[in-house]
């Protein structure tokens, strides 16, 4: 399946719009991060403890937004973003979405 923040796909022709497709996922702060990261604040630098939450939590979003796009047959995403928000303190919402399509043959 092919996946773009574009509108279109050069050399392909979009014959059907299946609809928005969406995939997220909830993710929350564990203790023993929280401690690194309060030092790691005091020194400055990346958190990359929050980090590597983040871009597991962005995958699993990703994975879950072509699952949808699966499930109507579609052979494209297009126009795809993410969105993040805060649910309660300590855990976030990464949202992946975008418009699932299918191309000529």
């Amino acid at each position: 399946m092919i996946i773009t923040t574009t509108e279109d796909i050069p050399k392909k022709e979009i014959e059907e719009v299946l609809g928005i497709v969406r995939g997220s996922t909830v993710r929350a702060r564990s203790f023993g991060r929280d401690i690194f990261a309060g030092l790691k604040n005091l020194v400055g630098g990346e958190i990359s403890e929050y980090t590597k939450l983040q871009a597991q939590s962005r995958e699993e979003a990703l994975k879950r937004m072509i699952d949808d796009a699966s499930r109507l047959g579609a052979n494209a995403v297009v126009n795809v973003r993410f969105s993040t928000s805060t649910i309660m303190q300590g855990a976030s919402e990464i949202l992946a979405y975008g418009t699932a399509v299918k191309f000529k043959e």
